[in-house]
């Protein structure tokens, strides 16, 4: 699955618990945004590791250590995605934790690019009291090799048991590393049991989408071939040269990074069901020939003028505000990191609105399989070794991760937001109308429904989420049925530090560097030289093939014994 940068605005829109817990899946690492990439929080060690995250629960506490002292704190937390622009304090939810805690919260963002920024801080050695960074990030582990984090499981064994009461067994034994411990705890996570009971509706953000005019406009094609793609693309261009006076954009991407596209990695393999691995052993997508058919079908329609410049260069904020105009007329993207962009057009003229349909399939046309939700989450939230109050820390993390704290943060305040109804807490009708009709409007004023998804439990939510409505609901729907767990292939990259991540970390860049230059080659033949360059310009890949082997080894081992 597949980020993730996921939500807020975006990712805030969507209002089924389920399909947000797919963002992880979407994500590996800023380049591939997908499981084979790994995720770089969960261990590669073998599932007979024990911790004292493992064996301690049984000293678990009833009483919420974070009851003890609601005095005044502020924590300076990091979120690690330059697009979340939220700010503590000046809603329902924020207010209402706030004053049952004690605890407010300084959100900090870099300003422009996370990767720069994360290292600037490692380099520092000197971080904000909470990290919530996207699960696959390689940051996670220099953090954590670097004794710059602090261990969950023993900063519960001091100041909070009640931590092993409300911390998902499951997440604490995925997550444990070599050394015994646990240093970060995921939100959106599904474990092995959460498939045994909501499997059957959970979806995917994996999603092709059309605007809906244009599509039925130019005939409702099959856009499922390369021939049939290309068709389409131009037949849109030729009947909507513009919208509002501005360029159409026949197709918009995920942001292209210095490690590859999101849209035309994992995405476009999900969608084409190019299997991870076969006989046990993993494989290269990238080399599949279904996978390269369609990266030429690319380069094909950049040669008819079908792929404008603006995909190349625009990062999230740019396309979110020519989603907003209804400029695109196709995108491969995360349904989620343009809901609320897609209601607001909904609201205007449903028909203006994108939908999912049937995008790029293999020449079998088997079903894709799209990312579920996976055990490593989205993103996981660490505790600094510099924070300023452990016992505190701690003390609302736990808050956060359990029934109460997940609730305040999704339902608010009862008889503000919330009320029991019909023998149901959910929120109270106007609260319900207003997160249907304007999703900016819901969040300034309540803060409720995952506008603070850090340590969200996205199945935990599902006993208040209200019905999902259109336009997310149709995307929802498509995906119902596509979306498998693909948590196995999870954490897989080798540690950055070690000679095998070094080369991993540089082969990922070769691939950023490549992958435009494949869609902007002038012809077939030099689209095949400059992938065979890149192919024999990687370095140590029998080293990197192999760590990443043993990795997924390891995961299965692990998933079997917590399926035990």
């Amino acid at each position: 699955m597949g980020t993730k940068r996921k939500l807020l605005t975006s990712l805030l829109a969507a209002t089924t618990a389920l399909s947000l817990a797919a963002c992880s899946s979407g994500g590996s690492n800023a380049a591939n945004n997908g499981n084979d990439a790994g995720n770089s929080a969960s261990p590669s060690v073998s599932p007979s590791t024990t911790s004292s995250a493992s064996s301690s629960p049984q000293a678990g506490s009833d009483q919420p250590a974070w009851q003890k002292d609601t005095s005044p704190i502020t924590f300076d937390w990091y979120i690690n995605f330059s697009w979340f622009n939220s700010k503590w304090g000046d809603d329902v939810v924020a207010k209402y934790v706030t004053k049952k805690t004690g605890v407010s919260i300084n959100f900090i963002v870099p300003a422009g690019n996370e990767t720069e920024k994360m290292n600037t801080m490692l380099a520092s050695g000197s971080l904000p009291d909470f990290i919530t960074i996207d699960a696959p990030n390689e940051a996670v582990k220099k953090m954590i090799n670097g004794e710059m984090v602090l261990p969950l499981n023993e900063l519960a064994d001091q100041y909070d048991a009640y931590f092993y009461n409300v911390a998902d067994p499951a997440k604490l034994g995925w997550f444990t590393q070599p050394d015994g411990n646990v240093y970060g705890y995921p939100n959106a996570s599904s474990s092995p049991a959460d498939y045994e009971k909501y499997g059957q509706n959970f979806t995917s953000n994996q999603t092709f989408e059309v605007r809906k005019d244009m599509y039925e406009a130019i005939g409702s094609p099959d856009m499922s071939t390369p021939e049939g793609f290309l068709n389409a693309l131009q037949l849109a261009k030729e009947k909507f040269p513009e919208v509002d006076g501005q360029p159409l954009i026949p197709l918009g991407l995920h942001e292209f990074t210095d490690t590859g596209n999101y849209s035309l990695e994992d995405y476009l393999q999900n969608f084409l069901a190019i299997p991870r691995q076969k006989d046990g052993k993993l494989v290269d997508r990238k080399q599949d020939p279904e996978y390269l058919k369609w990266l030429k079908t690319l380069r094909k329609a950049n040669e008819m003028g079908l792929l404008s410049k603006d995909i190349f260069i625009d990062k999230r904020p740019q396309m979110e505000e020519k989603i907003a105009q209804g400029r695109y007329f196709a995108m491969l993207y995360q349904r989620s990191d343009f809901a609320t962009q897609n209601l607001s057009l909904y609201q205007e003229d449903p028909n203006k609105a994108y939908i999912a349909i049937d995008g790029p399939a293999n020449s079998n046309h088997d079903q894709p399989t799209l990312a579920g939700p996976g055990i490593s989450g989205w993103t996981v939230t660490l505790i600094s070794k510099n924070v300023k109050d452990k016992e505190r820390a701690i003390a609302f993390l736990s808050y956060l991760i359990s029934e109460e704290g997940n609730k305040d943060l999704f339902l608010g305040e009862k008889g503000v937001t919330w009320d029991t109804i019909d023998g149901k807490d959910q929120f109270k009708p106007e609260v319900v109308e207003l997160l249907n009709k304007d999703r900016t409007a819901f969040d300034q004023q309540y803060g409720a429904s995952f506008k603070y998804w850090m340590l969200m439990d996205t199945n935990m939510n599902l006993q208040w989420a209200p019905p999902s409505v259109d336009p997310a609901k149709q995307m929802e729907d498509w995906t119902k049925g596509k979306s498998i767990s693909m948590s196995e292939f999870d954490g897989l990259d080798p540690s950055p530090e070690s000679k095998e991540g070094v080369a991993n970390s540089k082969n990922l860049r070769e691939w950023g560097k490549t992958l435009p230059q494949l869609l902007l080659a002038k012809s077939d033949e030099e689209f095949d030289n400059i992938f065979n360059k890149y192919l024999n310009g990687r370095t140590d890949v029998e080293a990197v093939d192999a760590a990443r082997q043993a990795a997924y080894d390891a995961n299965v081992q692990k998933l079997e014994s917590l399926n035990k």
